[in-house]
């Protein structure tokens, strides 16, 4: 009895030692971050700033010299020699989808099928994810769950990374719907000599021609003022028409991106945003003239083709930027790479972004512009959530982006994660000897 007694309290143990932190409890009292560089994330910056919220939300945002507070209301935390940011957000992310590639129980991307608009991200998204909290430590506190397979997936929500469940950490629902566009040549891996292969599409026409019969059949579908019984495939797209969703289409060579846009623009659908855009640069200008926004695929990497310059995908934001194009940053599929997005625009601010304030933007206004959240969050401006983070330095140089504090709608968050817990266990080991 007492070997059973024991095991189960062992168990109990490594169960507790390997679980995330809570979610962090709502705000109780107003809160001042003093004396830090505050970055509103719209270009500005305040060197010595007071920042202060309440119930979630931002009421002051000033120069620290000249504003004054009645320090007795709120808790007053010295930030001084300290960065402020607003909450970075990653878009096209399966953060919280999936946990482990290789382990199929673990991921929840997408669905059998070709055309599924009414597949919602949302509901799939498992905030006990161990990924999450590693992504906070970096100061990504909000992300976009997006979902993947198909020609349509379905539809994408904004996220919080932070909360018990899918109920609590949405911020935005169904923010829009994905669309794979049938490329003119078709990618893939060969596994036997580790080489891409590029090849026609043969299946492209017909795949055009679903969506046309798709998209007309919505269209039609979304000028009814009623519908019973309701076509829930169809019901999901009627948003796009309206402009209360996003299409966003994922393609990468730039005859692809002109023919998607067209496309879209056939049907009525005012609000596109081309995501990957691998070749963005090629069709900058008609991006710019049909108010485009990209959200561009990993910077590192190496580009799409042989006689491009290597550095190509670095200079890619300050490209599309010159042109007039509003762009994000992501990293797409690689969802375990997504704790260090701030370093894709600390990559752009070397190659073309002139003002780090301007590549700041890309991983926070820009975003939030583009998803539609941008009266929420993407900056810090009184009567926006309280949705932010305090660094040691630099949150774009991964030499000093040391996350100290972090807040999610004026939450504290803990900043514990499974990355930390290792390197102390292991620390501890190789240092007894």
């Amino acid at each position: 009895m007492k070997k059973i007694l024991i095991s189960i309290l062992t168990l109990t143990s490594l169960t507790s030692f390997g679980q995330n932190p809570a979610p962090a409890r709502p705000q109780a009292r107003m809160i001042a971050l003093m004396g830090g560089t505050i970055h509103i994330g719209n270009g500005q910056v305040i060197p010595n700033g007071v920042i202060v919220f309440e119930n979630g939300i931002i009421s002051n945002v000033a120069d620290a010299t000249t504003v004054r507070l009645n320090t007795s209301t709120m808790d007053v935390i010295d930030v001084t020699g300290k960065h402020v940011y607003p909450g970075l957000i990653s878009p096209a992310s399966t953060v919280g989808l999936q946990e482990i590639g290789a382990v199929r129980s673990t991921v929840d991307k997408q669905e059998i099928g070709v055309l599924n608009p009414n597949v919602r991200a949302l509901i799939a998204y498992n905030t006990d994810s161990e990924i999450i909290p590693t992504i906070r430590n970096n100061g990504v506190l909000l992300t976009q769950a997006m979902p993947q397979g198909g020609t349509v997936s379905g539809s994408s929500s904004v996220m919080m990374a932070d909360g018990w469940n899918w109920e609590d950490a949405v911020l935005k629902r169904d923010d829009g719907i994905w669309l794979n566009w049938p490329a003119y040549f078709a990618r893939s891996f060969d596994i036997v000599d580790f080489s891409l292969v590029v090849k026609k599409n043969e299946k492209r026409s017909e795949t055009i021609g679903a969506l046309e019969a798709t998209f007309g059949d919505a269209k039609a579908y979304a000028a009814l003022t009623s519908q019973t019984p309701k076509n829930l495939k169809l019901e999901s797209m009627r948003g796009l028409f309206s402009g209360k969703q996003n299409l966003y289409i994922r393609a990468d060579y730039g005859k692809d991106i002109i023919e998607a846009v067209q496309f879209a623009k056939s049907f009525g659908v005012p609000n596109v945003v081309i995501v990957g855009g691998e070749e963005a640069h090629r069709v900058a200008s008609f991006l710019k003239d049909n108010n485009v926004p990209v959200i561009l695929s990993a910077l590192h990497r190496l580009p799409n083709r042989e006689d491009e310059d290597v550095d190509l995908p670095y200079r890619m934001p300050g490209i599309l930027q010159k042109a007039g194009v509003l762009v994000s940053l992501s990293y797409a599929d690689e969802w375990w790479r997504t704790r260090n997005l701030p370093f894709l625009a600390g990559t752009a601010v070397g190659f073309g972004i002139n003002d780090r304030e301007e590549a700041l933007k890309m991983v926070t206004s820009n975003t939030a512009k583009i998803l539609g959240v941008d009266n929420l969050v993407g900056t810090l401006e009184k009567g926006k959530q309280a949705t932010l983070f305090v660094s040691a330095g630099d949150a774009l140089d991964m030499r000093t982006n040391v996350v100290e504090q972090a807040y999610v709608q004026g939450r504290k968050v803990n900043l514990d994660d499974r990355h930390k817990r290792l390197y102390k266990t292991y620390k501890e080991k190789y240092e007894q000897k």
